[in-house]
């Protein structure tokens, strides 16, 4: 990562894992998006291609069955995935950043050697309860309860939008939940691990979206759900603090996504524009058309430089909220702003859902909101500027 700041050239190994996914998500991903997209299927089959290749256990490391990569590998796999199916990206970033990542931080040694060999295989997923009908950006406001009882956690309340939380493969999901009240009467949150298939522990129907049509996605309903004292992940009272540390590492995988998308619809564009024809010539010697795919391949360059900016920082060891922030907000906007473009480009062709244009139209808006919207980010870089 380094070396590509001193010398504008990805070590050979990045290359090499970018080129594989590129394949990969070219030769198997591309070719079923649309169907799985429309069926509103879970692509089991491709996310079988991506254990088989290490994708689920790209950062983590070889004791606990992972690959002995970073972060950066993480997030330039999901850019190539971001180029042609967003629901498959989101099912690699939340499984890995939401899901392996938080028992990785903050497990102790008896739950990384329970749960992490499963989920870095990609063979089982996790899903992250966070978000709660009442709650949105107020992660803070948190309902569900969690309470002992006789060496059991008894966990009451529910959790919305939570992905990979309803597959066959889904496994387990970690939960914060209020377990007291602190100094001053405010809430002390902790997370919980809760697997899946606990009595009382509900998956409710999935949401009907209006787009990652084959990433899963339920709400969740806690009803008494028993599980043990030691399912607690990390010191009592420390789960928001954690949690807000998972999601400043997963706004870089979503600028990384982004990225991909908006980089995609550059790559759609330019194809297009050199093929169809109006007025006797291709449509791309037309100045706007020209013009335009320009100014998208300048942002999909702006989006990606802002993530590998904040994935050098977290790689560094360094603070990195306010360059991760900068990321998401410059990335999501690019993937949305290209989509509009791209979609503008192909015209009619480009409302079909069976055009990839389409698909990232539909798609990239939830960029702009999920894992933090647009809004808190400039809160929070605000407020890294001592504002």
């Amino acid at each position: 990562m380094t070396d590509y700041l001193a010398t504008g050239q990805l070590p050979d190994e990045y290359q090499q894992l970018a080129k594989a996914v590129r394949d990969f998500a070219q030769n198997v991903v591309a070719p079923v998006a649309a169907e799985h997209d429309a069926n509103h299927t879970f692509p089991y089959e491709v996310v079988s291609g991506m254990a088989d290749m290490g994708l689920f256990g790209l950062p983590f490391p070889e004791e606990f069955g992972g690959m002995g990569g970073d972060y950066f590998a993480l997030c330039l796999a999901l850019e190539e995935l971001g180029k042609v199916d967003q629901s498959v990206a989101m099912t690699l970033e939340a499984g890995v950043s939401l899901g392996a990542m938080p028992v990785y931080r903050f497990g102790n040694d008896a739950q990384k050697q329970a749960w992490l060999p499963q989920l870095t295989s990609g063979k089982a997923l996790a899903a992250f309860g966070l978000t709660e009908p009442d709650g949105g950006s107020d992660a803070g406001a948190t309902k569900t309860t969690a309470r002992l009882d006789d060496g059991n956690w008894v966990i009451n309340g529910s959790k919305q939008f939570i992905t990979n939380s309803g597959t066959n493969i889904s496994k387990l999901v970690t939960v914060t939940a209020v377990t007291g009240t602190l100094a001053g009467g405010h809430k002390e949150i902790s997370s919980i691990l809760v697997p899946a298939g606990t009595p009382g522990y509900t998956v409710e129907p999935a949401y009907n979206k209006v787009g990652w049509n084959a990433s899963d996605t339920h709400p969740l309903s806690f009803d008494d759900v028993r599980v043990p004292e030691e399912n607690l992940l990390g010191e009592r009272g420390r789960g928001y603090a954690n949690f807000l540390r998972i999601l400043d590492e997963g706004r870089i995988a979503i600028a990384a996504v982004s990225t991909g998308a908006a980089q995609g619809c550059v790559d759609e564009s330019v194809k297009y524009a050199k093929e169809r024809e109006a007025f006797g010539r291709p449509i791309g010697r037309n100045q706007a058309i020209a013009f335009k795919i320009a100014r998208m391949e300048a942002r999909a360059h702006a989006a990606r430089t802002a993530y590998y900016d904040a994935a050098a920082a977290l790689l560094a060891g360094k603070p990195f909220k306010k360059q991760a922030s900068i990321a998401k907000i410059v990335a999501s906007e690019a993937a949305m702003d290209n989509a509009r473009d791209a979609t503008q480009i192909f015209g009619g062709y480009g409302f079909m859902n069976e055009y990839a244009v389409a698909r990232h139209y539909r798609d990239s808006k939830i960029l702009e909101i999920g894992e933090g919207t647009t809004e808190v980010q400039l809160m929070l870089i605000a407020r890294e500027l001592g504002l």
